[in-house]
Order: structure tokens, then C-alpha cells, then sequence
């Protein structure tokens, strides 16, 4: 995942952030009601999120460009 994150839009970083961040409020409740299968699922999202954030704050500071497709 870390390599297809350099290949996406401003847009679509945006749209998976929301559902990282989504995903990682669902697997905190399921901790939290029951046992998970995979306990380590959260802090998997919580570096996918940091990742995307990165990426978010490089291309608003100009580090880095939109790649062209």
C-alpha cells in the first residue's frame, strides 16, 4: 500500500484518509466489545493514515507534485 500511495491524487488521498480513518473507529469498537482476528490491524491503519497525512502536508508545503498519468 505504501508504494500505491505516492500514485494518487490530492482527491483520492482525501477519500481513502476518510476511509482509514473510518476503518480504524470500527476496529477500536470491535476491541473494545470482543476479540479481534488481527490486533494488529489498528496500528497498521494508524501508519497508513500518517503516511497519507505526509503526503497531504508535502504537496500543500510544494515538496512534492501531481504526477501525471
Amino acid at each position: 500500500m505504501k508504494g500505491k500511495l505516492d500514485e494518487l491524487s490530492i482527491d483520492e488521498l482525501q477519500r481513502t484518509l476518510q476511509e482509514a480513518k473510518e476503518e480504524l473507529r470500527k476496529e477500536r469498537f470491535k476491541r473494545t466489545v470482543s476479540r479481534v482476528e488481527n490486533p494488529k490491524k489498528a496500528m497498521q491503519l494508524k501508519k497508513q493514515i500518517a503516511r497519507i497525512l505526509t503526503l497531504l502536508k508535502e504537496y500543500e508545503l510544494g515538496k512534492r507534485s501531481l504526477r501525471s498519468k
